[in-house]
């Protein structure tokens, strides 16, 4: 088994389909959602790429939502080997997972299967950079049977480990949008704001014509500035955007930071836990 890169190109993808080299060959993941309402799956059963199998972010690569634990959080070790084992992606395949919103959503499959050692990678662009034709209707692989592999706790931030976290003096970042991070508008979670002792880093910034990632170098030199490391934690609206930056930052050459995966869904459902609005960490 060969590793993938965190991100890879259409023009890399279509090679790799014609002619698969020693990651062996790609199985291509459709993880289309929308926060606008709109659906998710009928949007692949339209047009999805030559192949591809559908991943839904709620069923399979995440539990259901709870004010205790936020919008999207981890789901069990076995819902996830058992809900990518009945689309028929094995253990050993190299995965290259896309969406049509610069890896917003597809960045979470990506992200847990690089956590637990496994190949993938995100499409860059998505489904809009693709060169070549693209196929309706549902594609049915033979269902595999997928180990279970414990989430590794190296890679996880619980809410309880927040507050260690900035006592310690390490870096936590907000991938949300400005407005959301200041608090002048909060569409979907109960309280606005961001966690006190947050900066702002949203995931929109590593993307740019096409909503395809800025190179290595850009993105290297805007996690040095925000003095982003291993030790960084990362969190977004539910633990979902926030996989973006952390293979953004994987991209950049940096190691994997870590993801507090309750995020402001599980933060803000909390009274007790303190809020701060504006452009002040």
């Amino acid at each position: 088994m060969k590793a993938l890169p965190p991100i890879v190109s259409a023009d890399w993808l279509a090679n790799r389909l014609a002619e698969p080299g020693p990651e062996g060959s790609i199985v291509l993941a459709d993880v289309r959602s929308y926060l606008d309402g709109r659906d998710g799956h009928a949007a692949y059963l339209e047009a999805h790429l030559p192949g591809a199998v559908f991943v839904d972010l709620d069923g399979v690569l995440a539990a259901p939502a709870s004010p205790a634990e936020g919008r999207h959080p981890m789901p069990t070790p076995e819902t996830f080997a058992d809900g990518l084992g009945a689309a028929g992606i094995g253990a050993d395949d190299p995965v290259v997972a896309y969406d049509d919103l610069g890896g917003m959503i597809a960045g979470r499959l990506v992200w847990m299967l690089r956590i637990l050692g496994r190949p993938a990678a995100l499409l860059d662009g998505g489904i809009t950079a693709w060169p070549g034709p693209t196929e309706p209707g549902a594609v049915s692989r033979p269902p595999v049977e997928r180990p279970v592999t414990p989430w590794p706790a190296e890679a996880i931030v619980s809410i309880d480990q927040v507050d260690a976290h900035l006592a310690a003096g390490r870096l936590l970042v907000d991938s949300r949008a400005p407005e959301r991070y200041r608090g002048e508008t909060e569409p979907i979670d109960p309280r606005a704001g961001h966690i006190p002792g947050a900066v702002n880093a949203p995931f929109a910034d590593n993307l740019g014509e096409g909503k395809r990632f800025r190179s290595p170098e850009d993105l290297r030199r805007r996690f040095d500035e925000l003095g982003a490391n291993g030790d960084t934690v990362f969190y977004c609206g539910s633990g979902v955007s926030a996989c973006n930056n952390v293979l953004a930052m994987e991209a950049a050459g940096h190691p994997r930071p870590r993801v507090f995966v309750g995020s402001w869904s599980q933060w803000s459902n909390d009274p007790d836990r303190p809020a701060r609005s504006g452009d002040q960490a």
